[in-house]
């Protein structure tokens, strides 16, 4: 089975800013359903193991971040992946359009009080 993560990385070789219409965003023919349920599967068993450790050394967290568009399949994304992990181990935010304080300061002011504590899933 392939790996997603390895088949999903792009190399930037140019400097500059970089314009992601110049990538492919899906699949394509890659992968079969079934192939990517394993993976999921095997990934969710991962992200379980990974959430005791976290707890258990209380060193280290994880911040995942879901960005898209609305309608776009967040919920079930998070939904599909956490289901895995204990619930009581983790955290959630949701940022809408920001708010005159948020905005007097820079773009990442508002997401620093959502970083998940040592030991927890954000």
């Amino acid at each position: 089975m392939k790996h997603l993560l390895k088949d999903l990385r792009i190399c930037v070789d140019k400097p500059g800013p970089v314009d992601l219409s110049d990538f492919p965003t899906d699949l394509g023919d890659a992968l079969e359903k079934k192939e990517l349920k394993d993976s999921l599967e095997d990934d969710r068993e991962k992200l379980y193991d990974l959430q005791r450790l976290f707890y258990a050394t209380d060193r280290h967290a994880l911040l995942l971040v879901f960005q898209a568009m609305d309608a776009a399949g967040k919920d079930s994304c998070i939904r599909h992946v956490m289901s895995g992990v204990n619930p009581q181990g983790c955290q959630v935010w949701s940022f809408k359009a920001p708010s005159p304080e948020e905005l007097d300061h820079d773009f990442l002011w508002r997401h620093a009080k959502a970083i998940p504590e040592r030991g927890r899933i954000g």
